[in-house]
């Protein structure tokens, strides 16, 4: 079992950007999604970032893809989606409708915001020319390692959402601008604000999930710390961990070592707390509860 950096999912600064995929070169990731796959209207501001980080990336070793939107609308949307498969690269479908614009014999990976949910729907994805998928973060283990042994049957190596806020939904609204009575056409790039996303409460006060522009997400950091060891039997090839701000190059470490057997699940839970200690940690999709339980086990950093 190895690693897969996803593509981020937040609206950081190009010199961030920058330096966040710098920080990977001496990760022990195996490949890296790079893209913007929420909001088209982000890209200009970082854009210029990508080949230099693909060059670097594929200098270090990695395998690395390029991702779509995760919800196409737009003509110039449509427009960016052809240029990617003139890149020569493999594309990470996070839309199915980008599959119209894909080359006979062009490979590609499947985001974990397509529902792949049985057997049937990953056979289709492999005829199409499929040859990774990362698995949606709310399935259960059984259903897990149902399609990892089918992934495996047709050649598609099966990744399952290894760390970070859980995406959940896509929306054309945006839901930072209507936050701050802004129209979504004069935005400011007011998500900026939240480079880890914003906190929503119920009217009770609860936390629950979190928006990041026209994204839905967890409100606590999903990990499969406690189930490394379930799906490395299940056959799970890979495991998805998604960008945040912090020192994501040690968190990155810590679970290669887990993903290798050299680090437990206590072990890693406790390393995860002390380099992310604000953030909740939840686990309860692959045991079939709600996603929010919460990962226990963590032990509180000096």
């Amino acid at each position: 079992m190895d690693l897969t950096i996803g593509p981020n999912a937040f609206f950081w600064q190009a010199e961030v950007m920058r330096d966040f995929y710098r920080s990977l070169a001496a990760t022990p990731a195996a490949r890296v999604v790079i893209g913007e796959w929420v909001c088209s209207k982000r890209l200009p501001f970082w854009q210029g970032e990508i080949p230099d980080a693909v060059a670097a990336r594929q200098a270090a070793g990695k395998e690395v893809a390029v991702s779509s939107l995760a919800l196409i609308t737009l003509p110039r949307e449509r427009k960016q989606t052809r240029d990617l498969f003139d890149m020569g690269l493999p594309v990470e479908i996070a839309d199915l409708s980008a599959l119209r614009h894909l080359p006979a014999g062009h490979p590609f990976w499947v985001s974990p915001v397509v529902n792949v949910y049985n057997e049937g729907t990953l056979d289709w994805l492999a005829g199409k020319g499929a040859t990774r998928i990362c698995l949606p973060p709310e399935l259960p283990l059984a259903s897990v390692a149902t399609l990892a042994r089918a992934g495996a049957a047709r050649g598609v190596a099966v990744e399952v959402w290894g760390h970070g806020r859980a995406p959940l939904a896509i929306s054309a609204r945006c839901y930072h601008a209507r936050l701050h009575d802004r129209p979504k056409d004069a935005c400011l790039f007011v998500c900026g604000e939240d480079p880890h996303g914003r906190a929503v409460e119920t009217l009770e006060g609860d936390s629950f999930l979190t928006v990041n522009g026209v994204q839905t997400m967890g409100h606590a950091v999903t990990t499969v710390a406690r189930q490394i060891a379930a799906l490395r039997e299940a056959g799970v090839q890979a495991l998805r961990l998604s960008p945040q701000p912090g020192n994501f190059a040690a968190l990155t470490a810590a679970y290669a070592r887990a993903a290798s057997g050299g680090l437990g699940a206590d072990g890693l839970l406790a390393e995860i707390a002390r380099i992310m200690p604000d953030d909740p940690l939840a686990d309860g999709f692959l045991a079939g509860q709600p996603g929010m339980r919460p990962a226990g086990g963590i032990a509180t950093p000096a």
